[in-house]
Protein backbone atom coordinates (compact mmCIF):
# COMPACT_ATOMS: atom_id res chain seq x y z
CA UNK A 1 0.00 0.00 0.00
CA UNK A 2 2.64 2.54 0.39
CA UNK A 3 4.27 1.81 -2.34
CA UNK A 4 1.26 2.53 -4.03
CA UNK A 5 1.24 5.80 -2.38
CA UNK A 6 4.26 7.13 -2.95
CA UNK A 7 4.34 5.87 -6.75
CA UNK A 8 0.82 7.92 -6.85
CA UNK A 9 2.44 10.79 -5.13
CA UNK A 10 5.95 10.78 -7.47
CA UNK A 11 3.80 10.59 -10.47
CA UNK A 12 1.18 13.48 -9.14
CA UNK A 13 3.91 15.92 -8.76
CA UNK A 14 5.71 14.56 -12.15
CA UNK A 15 2.14 16.07 -13.61
CA UNK A 16 1.88 18.83 -11.75
CA UNK A 17 5.43 19.74 -12.61
CA UNK A 18 4.62 19.08 -16.29
CA UNK A 19 1.93 21.56 -16.70
CA UNK A 20 3.49 24.52 -14.28
CA UNK A 21 4.20 27.44 -17.08
CA UNK A 22 7.39 27.64 -15.30
CA UNK A 23 9.25 27.47 -12.01
CA UNK A 24 7.73 30.70 -11.02
CA UNK A 25 4.32 29.11 -10.18
CA UNK A 26 5.30 26.04 -8.52
CA UNK A 27 3.47 26.45 -4.82
CA UNK A 28 6.35 26.55 -1.79
CA UNK A 29 6.44 27.93 1.53
CA UNK A 30 8.82 30.16 2.94
CA UNK A 31 11.12 29.56 6.50
CA UNK A 32 8.15 31.21 8.71
CA UNK A 33 6.03 28.53 6.73
CA UNK A 34 3.75 31.01 5.00
CA UNK A 35 2.51 29.84 1.31
CA UNK A 36 4.04 31.40 -1.02
CA UNK A 37 5.56 30.42 -4.89
CA UNK A 38 8.64 32.46 -7.19
CA UNK A 39 6.35 34.77 -8.16
CA UNK A 40 7.72 38.29 -6.37
CA UNK A 41 11.24 37.15 -7.99
CA UNK A 42 10.02 37.27 -11.57
CA UNK A 43 12.54 39.85 -13.66
CA UNK A 44 14.81 38.44 -11.60
CA UNK A 45 18.25 36.15 -11.63
CA UNK A 46 17.86 33.56 -9.04
CA UNK A 47 20.34 31.00 -7.84
CA UNK A 48 18.44 28.20 -5.82
CA UNK A 49 20.44 26.43 -3.76
CA UNK A 50 19.55 23.08 -1.38
CA UNK A 51 21.29 23.61 1.97
CA UNK A 52 22.22 22.29 4.98
CA UNK A 53 24.02 23.69 8.60
CA UNK A 54 25.86 20.78 9.25
CA UNK A 55 28.08 20.00 6.09
CA UNK A 56 31.17 20.19 5.01
CA UNK A 57 29.64 23.06 2.23
CA UNK A 58 28.52 24.78 5.04
CA UNK A 59 31.07 27.37 5.09
CA UNK A 60 29.60 28.20 1.33
CA UNK A 61 26.95 30.56 3.17
CA UNK A 62 29.66 32.91 3.01
CA UNK A 63 29.94 32.31 -0.37
CA UNK A 64 26.40 32.35 -1.55
CA UNK A 65 25.67 35.67 1.29
CA UNK A 66 28.73 37.58 -0.76
CA UNK A 67 26.70 36.82 -4.29
CA UNK A 68 23.64 38.10 -2.44
CA UNK A 69 25.60 41.45 -1.56
CA UNK A 70 27.38 42.30 -4.78
CA UNK A 71 24.59 41.42 -7.05
CA UNK A 72 21.43 42.78 -5.39
CA UNK A 73 20.74 46.25 -7.19
CA UNK A 74 21.51 44.28 -10.43
CA UNK A 75 18.74 41.63 -9.96
CA UNK A 76 20.04 38.65 -8.49
CA UNK A 77 18.71 36.62 -5.61
CA UNK A 78 20.04 33.92 -3.87
CA UNK A 79 17.27 31.56 -2.70
CA UNK A 80 17.99 28.81 0.07
CA UNK A 81 16.19 25.72 0.47
CA UNK A 82 17.01 23.76 3.75
CA UNK A 83 17.53 20.01 2.85
CA UNK A 84 17.97 16.83 4.69
CA UNK A 85 18.58 14.35 2.21
CA UNK A 86 21.86 13.92 2.55
CA UNK A 87 23.61 12.64 5.77
CA UNK A 88 20.61 14.03 7.58
CA UNK A 89 22.85 17.10 7.83
CA UNK A 90 20.08 19.63 8.13
CA UNK A 91 18.02 18.03 10.98
CA UNK A 92 17.29 21.65 12.91
CA UNK A 93 13.49 23.26 12.32
CA UNK A 94 12.94 26.03 11.09
CA UNK A 95 13.44 28.22 13.00
CA UNK A 96 16.81 26.56 14.17
CA UNK A 97 17.83 27.06 10.83
CA UNK A 98 16.95 30.54 10.38
CA UNK A 99 18.79 31.42 13.62
CA UNK A 100 22.22 29.38 12.20
CA UNK A 101 22.32 30.79 9.45
CA UNK A 102 21.81 35.06 10.61
CA UNK A 103 24.06 34.09 13.44
CA UNK A 104 27.05 32.14 12.02
CA UNK A 105 26.74 33.66 8.56
CA UNK A 106 24.30 36.92 8.29
CA UNK A 107 22.26 35.63 5.88
CA UNK A 108 19.80 38.19 4.52
CA UNK A 109 19.02 36.17 1.69
CA UNK A 110 15.44 34.63 0.91
CA UNK A 111 15.20 31.00 3.02
CA UNK A 112 12.45 28.21 2.39
CA UNK A 113 10.54 25.49 4.36
CA UNK A 114 12.68 22.32 4.63
CA UNK A 115 12.02 20.57 1.60
CA UNK A 116 13.14 16.96 -0.20
CA UNK A 117 15.56 17.70 -3.51
CA UNK A 118 15.52 13.41 -4.05
CA UNK A 119 13.66 10.29 -3.33
CA UNK A 120 9.76 9.58 -3.24
CA UNK A 121 8.96 12.99 -1.24
CA UNK A 122 11.08 15.25 -4.06
CA UNK A 123 9.73 18.79 -3.92
CA UNK A 124 7.47 19.81 -7.19
CA UNK A 125 10.40 22.57 -7.62
CA UNK A 126 13.39 19.67 -7.63
CA UNK A 127 10.67 17.57 -9.91
CA UNK A 128 10.83 20.37 -12.52
CA UNK A 129 14.81 20.47 -12.29
CA UNK A 130 15.71 17.45 -11.83
CA UNK A 131 13.35 14.17 -12.86
CA UNK A 132 13.94 12.36 -15.94
CA UNK A 133 11.93 15.01 -18.18
CA UNK A 134 13.13 17.89 -15.72
CA UNK A 135 15.45 20.65 -17.34
CA UNK A 136 18.48 18.94 -15.46
CA UNK A 137 17.72 15.30 -15.33
CA UNK A 138 19.42 13.43 -12.28
CA UNK A 139 19.32 13.73 -8.59
CA UNK A 140 21.07 16.59 -6.75
CA UNK A 141 24.13 14.59 -5.04
CA UNK A 142 24.75 16.31 -2.21
CA UNK A 143 24.14 19.83 -0.18
CA UNK A 144 24.90 22.92 -1.70
CA UNK A 145 23.69 21.58 -5.42
CA UNK A 146 22.92 24.97 -7.02
CA UNK A 147 20.47 25.89 -10.38
CA UNK A 148 20.96 29.24 -11.75
CA UNK A 149 17.69 30.44 -12.85
CA UNK A 150 16.94 33.27 -15.84
CA UNK A 151 14.33 36.36 -15.65
CA UNK A 152 12.36 34.29 -17.54
CA UNK A 153 11.74 31.82 -15.26
CA UNK A 154 13.93 29.06 -17.08
CA UNK A 155 16.96 27.20 -15.89
CA UNK A 156 20.08 28.19 -17.06
CA UNK A 157 22.74 26.17 -15.50
CA UNK A 158 23.08 23.50 -12.95
CA UNK A 159 26.53 24.00 -10.79
CA UNK A 160 27.38 20.85 -8.80
CA UNK A 161 27.43 21.31 -4.94
CA UNK A 162 31.11 21.21 -4.98
CA UNK A 163 31.72 24.18 -6.67
CA UNK A 164 32.57 27.04 -4.79
CA UNK A 165 29.66 30.44 -4.81
CA UNK A 166 32.44 32.38 -6.02
CA UNK A 167 34.73 30.26 -8.28
CA UNK A 168 34.87 32.06 -11.26
CA UNK A 169 32.52 29.48 -13.45
CA UNK A 170 29.69 30.34 -11.14
CA UNK A 171 30.61 34.46 -11.75
CA UNK A 172 30.58 34.31 -15.12
CA UNK A 173 27.36 32.02 -15.66
CA UNK A 174 25.58 34.81 -12.88
CA UNK A 175 26.78 37.82 -14.89
CA UNK A 176 25.58 36.45 -18.20
CA UNK A 177 22.37 35.98 -16.96
CA UNK A 178 21.87 39.45 -15.75
CA UNK A 179 23.74 40.66 -18.55
CA UNK A 180 20.38 39.04 -20.92
CA UNK A 181 17.22 41.32 -20.80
Amino acid sequence: MKYILTALLVTTLSIVAADMKSLFDIPLKDIEGKETTLKQYQGKVLLLVNVASQCGNTPQYEGLQTLAEKYKDQGLVVLGFPCNDFGAQEPGSNEEIKSFCKMNYKVTFPMFDKIHVKGSEKHALYVALTDKDGYFPGDVKWNFGKFLVGRDGKPLKRIEPGTEPLDPEVIKAIEAALAAK
